[in-house]
């Protein structure tokens, strides 16, 4: 297939330019004042009913243009139109720079002053010109500033949702699908996932001041990659501009959960040669933040059982089991200190060799350093055999009183200066794309090559543990803010009586490797008599290996230290602890101590258990092939029609372990299938401001490496057993959309659409019982773990948007905006079995949350921009248990943000963000909302700084 289509291009390049003498070409730039690209503008010849749309590059491509003289228009939304005049010379191409001007508009002032035409404009403009449904953003059309990163842009989009991290949005839900079915892409290319067991990207490790535009492509077109169920998401980086530019930014601020500073830099440098064929933009950021966050964990059940203090005739304890309500069995609080560094690197360099050729080349380096602390107070009841009647007091059919086993434990790593005593989580993605787009006579032709790459190093993650057993009260009185406290508090601190439990040593490493390449070739094809009609064919090979390397070991120093007392100790108590000054965190053992043992893994005992099944190694290689065409019916009504093929290699090794003591060794499994995936899309302009989308399209998403893994590990001291699954299918959807959008002159879009996805196959975690000596000896009714495909799946869905400048208000109201948008979703998911095998028909698709808000007010004049947003979220089921009770849902979120900028000069501006108003924490609950499982408070975060900008265009 490689090499036909090689041979199919080059034939179909040569013979369309061997016949192309008598008509021309033209190319053209299209920037604003100060030189920065302009997208979505429309260029058309009206002599000819021809035209097309800029990209993100500001670059359009009219060809098979007849010789003569002919005029352009061009317009863009919320500006005059601008007329140029060209000769058109058959078999040459023209190249045409074009400059816009605000030509006496007022809009986005401020923004207008440093950037030309204000990033509302140039979004919606893009959006606008796209066939597809997409929702367009530009960063700076957002107002956030370098200390905040992607994720916290993309939340802002209708139909989107984050999950965060200590506080921060990384995880990326489009329409209600899962982080993993949905594709993440830089300049077209996908972004590989230093995640280990899933292919979710971390939206948190690229600073927004990186990127100038996020595209969310929510029906994607045969020439995109087909894996996005939910949708792709396309960076763009900023690129050379037509002149001179120069940015830079100073901030600080502070985080007021930890008092600690906040800082923020970064530098954006950008021209081109005096002849306009050599350009380069050079960007670097950093972002130093010290944070941290206050944590309480829970896990509830509903059994009770006890000792009766008699054996069975073998000498097996006879247990008792008591009808009990749900309460906590286990309740952890947890402290957390992070220090997370965020670097990024950026060169982008472009050359036009002549009028139809041009090259790029665009790397981007993503470095993030999160170094942790974490100190744990663990309480878990003794039950079982090792609680007796008298142990314990049950009031209204709920456990309140029981002894447990209490840990307190600290994480951190050695005592370096990378480390710190903390625990390293070094997190890298780089990406290197090399293309080129070409013109040959009337064809058109764009290639890319790139290499990417994401990592995750954990070196020398330490943990310490010790471990003591007391009574205490269990308060489920609040189910939100579960409490145990001892019956007496000289227990919980009382160090001596803390004996050594364990100290260990793991090592982390996790690696994605991505080589990829294209080639696109369109040509004109006008079916219908109109013109403007192309025929568009292309390849692509992706060639990805993923693999994990993780140890851990054990080490036994209870001699040097029996108990907590000889051990150096800190004090985490905190009396604004954000759950409550309940909770008391007490002492824990010192993590400069820990960072400082002298611990060689040749002296410690590994444990195979906790890191053998998650090391792997997955080659993944995929062919696609695909064709389309697109084509005006009429002058309102446009249609693309398409199909694409993607062909799937895996070759897959993980380790099989029937015990601790018994490992089997690396298995080694190959699978393949082959998807067709056919499309359309209709676009119908009732008016230049009006229009209707529709599309049905096909999409797929690929099962987690780790699932696909031939894994088997059975951990006889926790009675489970994990499965991997090579037999896994991929996940498809069948996908219909339908849009209407209206634009307003004044910069503005009114918008709403239905969506209903059919999904089939989709992968997730069946929780059975094993069978007698299923998997060795005495391992009947340990828990089996497996991923297996559901059988199928639906997702109905409402979007509306509003975004508006209110200019037809009076006074100073006239410099009010508004962005509003809203998503509804409802969902049904179908053959997911129980734990004991029978089929749920109560469960709403993963990660679908019914309904999702986001609302920003903005204000504008000559120089004051202030603006204040609101994002919402709906609960929703995250992770299916064995039974509903077991299931855990992701809480409702409610985030407010206010930020605002002053312009002092024209280049220069003051900004002052103020993040979380609402002190919103993460949240999980346990089968019904009362029930919490973890929660976890982040507070306020204040930063401010200074911005300047200067242009200078040639």
């Amino acid at each position: 297939m490689k090499t036909t289509y090689t041979l199919f291009f080059f034939l179909l390049i040569f013979g369309v330019s061997a016949i192309q003498a008598q008509s021309g070409s033209i190319q053209g730039r299209i920037s604003d004042e100060n030189g920065i690209y302009v997208p979505g503008a429309n260029v058309i010849i009206p002599s000819l009913s021809k035209g097309t749309i800029s990209d993100f590059d500001g670059r359009f491509t009219l060809v098979n243009i007849p010789e003569g003289t002919y005029t352009l228009e061009i317009s863009y939304l919320g500006y005059g139109r601008v007329e140029q005049d060209v000769q058109v010379i058959g078999g040459e191409t023209v190249s045409l720079p074009i400059t816009l001007t605000q030509d006496g508009f007022q809009l986005d002032e401020v923004q207008v002053s440093a950037y030309g035409l204000g990033g509302t404009a140039k979004a919606l403009n893009a959006q606008r010109g796209n066939l597809n449904i997409t929702n367009v953003v530009s960063t700076d059309q957002i107002g956030k500033f370098p200390d905040a990163n992607i994720g916290d842009a993309v939340k802002r989009i209708p139909g989107i949702t984050m999950q965060v991290d200590q506080g921060e949005a990384r995880n990326i839900i489009v329409r209600g699908l899962s982080p993993q079915l949905n594709s993440v892409t830089l300049n077209g290319s996908r972004i590989p996932s230093a995640e280990g067991d899933n292919r979710n990207i971390q939206m948190d490790l690229i600073p927004s001041d990186m990127i100038q535009t996020i595209e969310v492509n929510k029906a994607v077109t045969p020439d995109m990659d087909a894996d996005a169920l939910g949708g792709s998401v396309n960076l763009v980086t900023r690129t050379a501009p037509q002149g001179f530019r120069l940015s830079a930014t100073a901030g600080s601020g502070i985080n007021f959960i930890t008092d600690k500073r906040i800082w923020n830099g970064s530098l954006l440098y950008g021209d081109r040669t005096r002849n306009g064929k050599l350009g380069w933009m050079f960007a670097a950021t950093v972002n130093d933040n010290d944070f941290g966050s206050d944590n309480v964990e829970a896990e509830w059940t509903d059994e009770f059982e006890y000792y009766t203090g008699t054996d069975d005739p073998e000498g097996e304890p006879i247990l008792e089991e008591l009808d009990v309500d749900p309460y906590t069995n286990v309740t952890e609080q947890r402290t957390y200190l992070v220090q997370r560094v965020r670097r990024s690197f950026s060169a982008n360099l472009d050359y036009t060799i002549d009028p139809g050729n041009s090259l790029y080349l665009k790397t981007m380096y993503n470095w993030r350093d999160d170094r942790e602390n974490r100190f744990v107070l663990e309480q878990g009841i003794l039950d079982g055999e090792d609680i007796e009647q008298g142990d314990f007091t049950i009031s209204n059919g709920v456990p309140v009183r029981f002894p447990v086993e209490s840990k307190r434990e600290t994480k951190g790593g050695i005592d370096s200066n990378r480390n710190d005593n903390t625990r390293l989580e070094d997190q890298r993605m780089q990406n290197y794309t090399l293309g080129g787009d070409h013109l040959f006579g009337n064809v058109k032709f764009n290639w890319m090559g790139s290499y990417a790459k994401a990592s995750e190093e954990r070196l020398d993650e330490r943990y310490a543990v010790y471990a003591s057993e007391y009574i205490v009260n269990n308060d489920n009185s609040d189910p939100e803010f579960p409490l145990m406290t001892a019956v007496n508090p000289g227990d919980a601190n009382n160090l001596a009586a803390f004996e050594f439990d364990e100290i260990t040593n793991e090592t982390q490493y996790t690696e994605e490797e991505d080589f990829n390449f294209f080639a696109n070739l369109e040509l004109p094809l006008d079916l219908f008599g109109k013109e403007g009609g192309s025929l568009k064919m292309g390849a692509r090979g992706r060639f990805k290996n993923k693999f994990r390397d993780n140890n851990f070991f054990e080490f036994d120093l209870e001699d040097q230290f029996p108990t907590l007392a000889e051990v150096p100790t800190k004090d985490y108590t905190d009396p604004d602890f954000q759950a409550g000054s309940e909770y008391q965190a007490g002492l824990y053992p010192s993590e400069v101590w820990l960072g400082q043992l002298a611990l060689n893994d040749a002296d410690g005992e590994p444990v195979p258990d906790e890191f053998l099944r998650d090391n792997f190694d997955v080659s993944e290689n995929v062919w696609a092939g695909y064709v389309m065409t697109n084509q005006k019916v009429s002058d309102k009504l446009s249609v693309l029609l398409g199909v694409r093929v993607e062909n799937t290699n895996i070759t897959a090794t993980g380790n099989q372990i029937l015990d601790e003591e018994n490992i089997v060794g690396e298995i080694t499994e190959e699978s393949s299938y082959t998807n067709v995936l056919p499309g359309v899309h209709f676009k119908y302009d009732v008016s230049p401001n009006t229009i209707l989308r529709a599309a049905w399209t096909n999409t797929l998403a690929r099962p987690n490496y780790v699932d696909l893994t031939p894994s088997l590990d059975v951990v006889t001291g926790d009675e489970e057993v994990f499965i991997g699954n090579p037999e896994l299918d991929p996940t498809t959807s069948m996908n219909f959309d339908l849009m209407a959008e209206h634009y307003f002159e004044s910069v503005g879009l009114l918008s709403g659409g239905l969506f209903y996805k059919r999904i089939d196959d989709f992968v997730y975690t069946f929780i059975s019982q094993a069978g007698p000596d299923e998997f060795g000896p005495d391992t009947e009714g340990f828990d089996v773990f497996q991923p297996l495909n559901g059988e199928d799946a639906s997702v109905f869905g409402v979007e509306m948007a509003f975004q508006r400048q209110l200019d037809f208000l009076p006074g100073f109201l006239g410099n009010f905006s508004l962005y509003m948008n809203y998503t509804y979703l409802t969902s049904n998911a179908n053959g997911i079995r129980n734990e004991d095998g029978d089929e749920r028909d109560d469960l709403d698709l993963p990660n679908t949350a019914p309904n999702m808000f986001n609302g920003s007010l903005g204000y504008a004049d000559s120089r004051l921009t202030a603006r204040l947003s609101l994002n919402f979220s709906d609960a929703y089921i995250d992770e299916i248990g064995g039974n509903d009770f077991e299931d855990r849902y992701y809480d409702e979120q409610l985030f407010l943000d206010f930020n605002a900028t002053y312009a002092i000069t024209e280049n220069l501006r003051v900004y002052a963000d103020l993040n979380n108003i609402l002190n919103q924490p993460l949240r999980y609950y346990q089968g019904v909302s009362h029930r919490t499982q973890q929660v976890e408070f982040y507070s306020l975060r204040f930063t401010f700084g200074l911005k300047y900008d200067l242009f200078r265009k040639q």
